[in-house]
């Protein structure tokens, strides 16, 4: 072989290895954090590298998927049919277990990124995440990052210049857990730093949305739970669920505060299930909050 061609070999394996890398640079960027605070562990690193779940495949694969035109979103789609809402054990948030009957519906695959929402910024549909507080909007090295530091009321002026929605509560927990009742996204088994960034990996903030493809849930969506908590539609209630109707509940008509699902990366195992629960006013905006956006029909 020439030795030109060796140099040409050697020079893409090198340049595969370092997209990667600079693809994924929170990793060293916490790091470094970590080492500057006195704060750093081999344990945190090795978590922090199984959320890529490297050499492994998400055993989902969605039943359908397609490409938001707006903001280059994947949709996963979840059919019509009925679901067991709530859990046994829970009754003293007001969500006993229930069937729920939903129509057919879309939903984002990820959390709407900080490079996603930077697009709606752009054309003046949105207002940036707090500046003073959110230290990841608007660099680089955080695009792929939920973007936090977002209202409910920005969460849903988002969704609406993306042509989409806040999905309802009940949609949430059915793309999330499914027909079979799982506790968690991947199924029954406890939350795993390969599975979910939540207080155990020791990660200690908000990674890439794409992280974690083996907790995926039963359509493919990913970082259901853990990560950040979400906004969705419905106003928060304790007694909702023990009178919302059957067929596509849309959650009490007025309220003073807003709900939440998912957990996120400061939240422990039990924090993380596909029922829980969190309010917040919906003026409110935090570190651990963000949204993903859903749409209906088939």
């Amino acid at each position: 072989m020439k030795p030109f061609s060796i140099k040409l070999i050697v020079g893409i394996a090198a340049l595969a290895l370092a997209i990667p890398l600079i693809q994924n640079l929170d990793v060293a960027a916490r790091a470094v954090r970590a080492a500057q605070t006195g704060t750093f562990s081999l344990q945190r690193l090795r978590y922090d590298l199984a959320s890529f779940n490297i050499g492994r495949k998400s055993p989902v694969i969605p039943l359908d998927t397609r490409i938001s035109p707006k903001d280059d979103m994947r949709q996963v789609f979840v059919p019509s049919g009925e679901f067991t809402m709530g859990r046994d054990g829970q009754s003293y948030q007001g969500f006993p277990p229930h069937t729920v009957l939903l129509e057919a519906f879309w939903i984002d695959q990820v959390s709407v990124t900080n490079e996603m929402y930077r697009r709606c910024v752009a054309q003046g549909a949105c207002h940036p995440p707090t500046p003073r507080l959110n230290e990841y909007y608007g660099k680089w090295i955080y695009r792929d990052y939920p973007v936090v530091y977002v209202s409910w009321f920005q969460a849903e002026a988002y969704c609406e210049w993306a042509g989409r929605r806040l999905p309802t509560e009940a949609e949430w927990e059915k793309a999330a857990r499914g027909t079979d009742g799982r506790k968690y996204p991947w199924g029954n088994d406890l939350p795993t730093p390969r599975l979910a960034n939540y207080a155990e990996a020791l990660i200690g903030e908000p990674v890439p949305v794409r992280r974690y493809p083996l907790g995926a849930s039963p359509y493919g969506a990913l970082n259901m739970v853990g990560n950040v908590r979400e906004w969705v539609a419905d106003w928060y209630d304790l007694d909702y669920f023990f009178e919302s109707p059957y067929a596509d509940p849309r959650g009490p008509a007025s309220g003073t505060e807003r709900s939440m699902r998912g957990g996120a990366y400061d939240a422990d195992a039990n924090e993380i299930l596909t029922t829980s629960r969190y309010k917040h006013e919906p003026s409110s905006a935090g570190l651990s909050r963000g949204f993903r956006c859903a749409e209906s029909g088939e």
